[in-house]
């Protein structure tokens, strides 16, 4: 197979994802169709290296990691999550529920190691759950190594059915307040801080515009993700830090000091084609499942999910109670863990637009309830599956 129809073949099977998402309004989402098609093309016609054959080896996908972990960090300002507070420390214990059911339970049903796979792409996106997989695979554990990824391709099936069930409880209650007169419209301030990228490079403040290149954004970018492999090494010797966590924290100092912009892969119009590049690296993992490996691995994918989603409601149920947020909004916002960003914020709208036809009451329901799911998604997959993926790889 020549490189290019191999290339073509492979952005047919990603767009075919997003075509699906699009028809059924994320309720089928995209990484699964995927999933499946590149399962049936290993099992068919494709050849074992068709993602390296067709430009992405294992050692672009590493890179593209580093620069989207290290964007990643350029998202967060701790002003901004202030405002936010209770969705923080309700979407830890949503996080905190699925770690202490699956170790407490799941470890007897599935064993340590399956457990100590399953809690980071279980609980984060793509970087997690690329992480875990390749961890698995250095250890020698191949069908662990297929198993993170499953995870990450499955999860969604629970968290988008039960996010818009407790979400349209959550309108109704609102949508009651509001006509009673109890109820006003909130200013979604995180929201629009979140998507309001921050245009201020203090450190070059006095640096024309025009210098400010594509390359020169890619250079910083780099700069600030090798510094941070460079103190992951030099650790090496005294502890063992994961230099993708290092990326997550170095992007946010860097932003802080002005030296990187927000959202500074995206200015740098390479977003698209690292995350391009990453699903395709993610899905090459699928190479190694044979059809008997995944019914083998069937039982642990139903169980550690059902497990976390329990551990998570009861967690974010408690949290709830003691931070004075309805159990709904609270279990809503820990759901956002099981698929983060676009999915919160396509998931919020489409139930807002199905309670009401009234613009005015979709503007208040838009404010108290997307910012927190905002924010959810944005703490639970970008930030903290990372750190415990980061953390938890080391016990492989």
């Amino acid at each position: 197979m020549s490189q290019m129809l191999a290339l073509v073949i492979l952005m047919l099977i990603l767009f075919i994802g997003d075509l699906v998402a699009v028809r059924t309004k994320a309720w089928v989402p995209s990484i699964f169709v995927c999933a499946v098609l590149f399962l049936l093309g290993y099992w068919t016609f494709f050849p074992q290296d068709i993602v390296a054959l067709a430009g992405i080896p294992p050692v672009v996908a590493t890179m593209m990691m580093y620069l989207l972990i290290t964007n990643m960090g350029t998202l967060l300002s701790i002003q901004e999550l202030k405002n936010q507070w209770k969705t923080i420390l309700i979407a830890l214990s949503g996080i905190l529920g699925i770690i202490a059911i699956l170790f407490g339970i799941g470890t007897f049903l599935f064993g340590y190691e399956t457990i100590l796979v399953a809690i980071p792409p279980l609980v984060g996106g793509v970087v997690s759950a690329l992480i875990m997989s390749e961890g698995a695979k250095e250890a020698g554990l191949a069908s662990l190594s297929v198993f993170a990824i499953v995870i990450y391709v499955m999860q969604g099936f629970a968290g988008y059915p039960l996010t818009s069930i407790v979400l349209k409880k959550e309108g109704k209650r609102l949508l009651k307040q509001y006509r009673n007169g109890e109820l006003a419209i909130k200013e979604p301030e995180v929201a629009a801080s979140l998507e309001t990228p921050n245009k201020e490079l203090k450190l070059f403040k006095n640096m024309p515009e025009k210098y400010n290149t594509d390359f020169f954004k890619f250079l910083r970018l780099s700069i600030v993700a090798y510094l941070a492999y460079l103190v992951s090494t030099l650790l090496a010797p005294i502890v063992s830090v994961s230099p993708f966590v290092l990326c997550l924290l170095f992007g946010v100092i860097a932003t802080s000091l002005g030296f990187l912009e927000k959202q500074v892969l995206q200015k740098a119009n390479g977003f698209g084609f690292a995350i391009m590049a990453l699903m395709l690296f993610i899905f090459d993992g699928l190479k190694q499942a044979t059809p008997e490996m995944m019914l083998g691995i069937l039982y642990p994918l139903a169980g550690t999910i059902v497990l976390g989603v329990i551990g998570m409601y009861i967690f974010s149920f408690v949290a709830g109670k003691m931070l004075k947020v309805s159990k709904e909004m609270a279990f809503a916002v820990s759901l956002t863990a099981l698929y983060g960003f676009p999915a919160d914020y396509i998931i919020t709208n489409e139930v807002i637009k199905s309670l009401t036809e009234n613009e005015k009451e979709r503007e208040v329901l838009t404010s108290h309830m997307l910012p927190p799911m905002l924010v959810g998604g944005f703490i639970t997959v970008t930030i903290v599956s990372v750190v415990i993926a980061g953390i938890f790889v080391g016990f492989l």
